[in-house]
């Protein structure tokens, strides 16, 4: 056998490699055990989901856990685990630990792309829903009927302002445009009381709802 004096490396295959590349190879798989181990969690897919669309967002445990609907002491054990990877960075202000993406880390963009092709739009905008305080949404037009839309229409009911930024990160993450109507609680609640001929209408056709009851 003839050994090229740089071959100081060997994979499990029926060739040499030199040591750059087996490091890289070496990597490329831890990577990857990574990856597979952040989704083995029902609880962990649902917390790096929000915090990796709402990147530019901190959030404390219960918030996280009221957004989820999940318990407290698992989203805990969760971001603690998240932190301890380096997927997620906490700050103490007063009484509260915030969490938020670790937007260094070399799994960033990666995890954010998993979530993008695991979730797809409905998806994606459950989370950013979530983070926002959304009551209620949902998809309704072209998009909701099946149709090959260039646009989607959400409606939001009590949302903070800021998902319209969020919004703007989505459409250039799926290229799709997001027609959002915004409307408040409480003018939400007045308008159905009294048979609103909009918004009943809206109602009345078909939708995709993303979050909270109407």
């Amino acid at each position: 056998m003839i050994v090229h004096k740089k071959a100081l490396y060997v994979l499990k295959c029926d060739f040499f490699v030199d040591k750059p590349k087996c490091l890289l190879y070496k990597s490329i798989q831890g990577e990857e055990r990574m990856l597979k181990s952040l989704f083995s969690s029902s609880i962990r897919a649902d917390v790096l989901s929000l915090l990796l669309n709402s990147p530019d967002e901190q959030f404390y445990i219960r918030e996280i856990a009221k957004l989820l609907r999940k318990n407290p002491s698992g989203i805990k054990r969760e971001l603690d685990n998240l932190e301890k990877m380096g997927i997620v960075t906490s700050e103490k202000i007063v009484n509260l630990k915030y969490f938020q993406a670790n937007k260094e880390s070399p799994l960033f963009s990666e995890l954010k792309n998993l979530i993008t092709k695991s979730l797809g739009l409905p998806g994606a905008l459950k989370a950013v829903l979530r983070a926002s305080g959304a009551k209620a949404a949902f998809i309704y037009g072209p998009y909701a009927e099946g149709e090959d839309a260039g646009t989607v229409d959400l409606f939001v009911i009590g949302a903070s302002l800021s998902l319209n930024k969020e919004l703007k990160s989505l459409e250039k993450r799926f290229d799709q445009g997001i027609n959002c109507t915004l409307m408040a609680e409480d003018e939400y609640r007045t308008k159905k009381k009294k048979g609103d001929s909009n918004l009943k209408r809206l109602l009345s056709g078909k939708r995709i709802t993303l979050i909270g009851r109407l």
